[in-house]
């Protein structure tokens, strides 16, 4: 404050601001220059605030670990190894390539990521998932094209969560139950390059079928209800159906004979008359003529 206690004349104009007032001297040069320099600090976040209308907001914090790109043009959002528990809040709505592989993600659930309308491109692979929600994809049904459920602990799946969706999907590297669940979203989805060999009965699968891959089995077995292992499903029904089918017959041959024998005994069958003898002299006539 020194060049304002060095400004002795006469003041000719009264500045005035919230928080102080401030003499301006008459004098010219470096009095006014070292005034100015001091007010220039406080000056300026009041310019700020004046000229935008409105106060400046700090950037909004992202997860540790994630951070947003572009990517060949296309808006990504990455947390690859970020030590994640659950689907981060934060991503932004034009997002297009979302990647939350190699974290700690054990389930996904209901609408997770129906903010996202633009997102085409979604990686959940090498997470300990073990649960997918029926409705986990809700609202991408126009948008997503690849999805990367590869290296986790996905033993089935439902169907409703492929329902509608029109992509590509990497289910390697999961211990499946390889039971018809598995083979109805085979037939929602389209599998990525090279990733059909990595689909293995895992050890909730039936004996026979752990450690076989599964693409292979369907080609032999229908695991809905037709092939190898539906047929002996099938021709034990068969075989029920075929006895119940005899066992019906007999009865209602058992039950014919019977109304028959009950018919016979009511209505006795009438007997013939008996014969009676011919008389001798009919016989002797007859011998006369002849």
């Amino acid at each position: 404050m020194w060049a304002l206690r060095e400004c002795q004349p006469e003041p000719l104009v009264f500045a005035w601001l919230p928080w102080q007032s401030y003499r301006f001297s008459s004098s010219p040069g470096l009095c006014l220059s070292a005034t100015m320099l001091l007010l220039a600090p406080r000056l300026l976040p009041l310019l700020l605030v004046i000229g935008t209308g409105r106060s400046v907001s700090s950037p909004q914090t992202l997860p540790q670990g994630c951070y947003i790109a572009e990517e060949a043009g296309e808006q990504t959002f990455r947390c690859s190894r970020a030590g994640l528990s659950a689907v981060p809040s934060g991503i932004p709505n034009d997002t297009r390539k979302l990647y939350l592989d190699a974290n700690q993600l054990a389930s996904v659930p209901a609408g997770a990521f129906q903010h996202l309308p633009a997102l085409e491109e979604l990686d959940l692979s090498h997470n300990v998932l073990v649960h997918l929600s029926g409705a986990a994809f809700q609202g991408l049904e126009a948008t997503l094209r690849h999805l990367d459920l590869s290296a986790n602990q996905l033993a089935s799946v439902p169907v409703a969560a492929f329902v509608g969706l029109q992509i590509q999907v990497n289910l390697s590297a999961n211990p499946w139950r390889c039971d018809c669940a598995l083979q109805e979203v085979l037939r929602h989805v389209r599998l990525a390059p090279g990733s059909g060999t990595g689909i293995v009965c895992g050890p909730e699968a039936r004996p026979d079928l752990v450690g076989h891959e599964f693409l292979l089995l369907t080609g032999e077995e229908e695991l809905c209800g037709t092939g190898r292992g539906g047929t002996r499903r099938s021709t034990d029904v068969a075989l029920l159906v075929t006895m119940g089918g005899w066992l019906t017959l007999v009865v209602a041959y058992l039950i014919h004979y019977v109304w028959q024998n009950r018919d016979e005994t009511r209505h006795p069958v009438k007997r013939a008359p008996p014969v009676q003898p011919v008389r001798s002299e009919d016989s002797s006539t007859l011998s006369t003529v002849l």
